[in-house]
């Protein structure tokens, strides 16, 4: 695999009601939970995910795209869709598209063996899992994995 030059990128698990955002970079190839955003009737909270863009100025996108488990499109993945080509319009940056199967499931494992084992002290909200999960598909890109633009 080529080496990627260093790059800072914030990462978006989409949903209907809340978002989770995650950041990373190629540098470390890590990913870390930042926040959630809500998602209401007139749709995404633009100005909090600007406000995470102003802040963290990252040089790509990365938004989750939901298939089944038989790798067809799931139900969201229209509106992920919809939700990626705005944003990129938006901020004038390119968004990669990364298979999300199972990453909120993945999320919601990693948050409950932690508090399992007394890492984490608070109750796992769902706000925690959508950041997780944002932070799991950053990393499968990261580590390597296919995506679009």
């Amino acid at each position: 695999m080529p080496e990627r030059r260093h790059e800072t990128l914030l990462a978006f698990d989409f949903g209907l009601r809340r978002i989770g955002i995650a950041s990373g970079d190629t540098l470390t190839g890590s990913a870390h939970p930042l926040t959630t955003v809500g998602v209401g009737a007139s749709g995404p909270d633009w100005a909090a995910i600007e406000r995470e863009i102003r802040a963290l100025k990252p040089d790509r996108l990365v938004v989750g795209k939901p298939y089944n488990s038989d790798g067809t499109p799931g139900s969201m993945a229209a509106a992920a869709e919809r939700f990626a080509t705005e944003l990129g319009a938006r901020h004038r940056l390119a968004v990669i598209r990364v298979d999300e199967r199972h990453s909120s499931q993945e999320a919601s494992a990693q948050l409950k063996a932690r508090r399992a084992s007394g890492q984490r002290r608070r109750r796992v909200q769902k706000e925690d899992i959508d950041s997780v999960a944002a932070a799991i598909i950053l990393e499968r890109w990261l580590q390597g994995g296919e995506g679009t633009t």
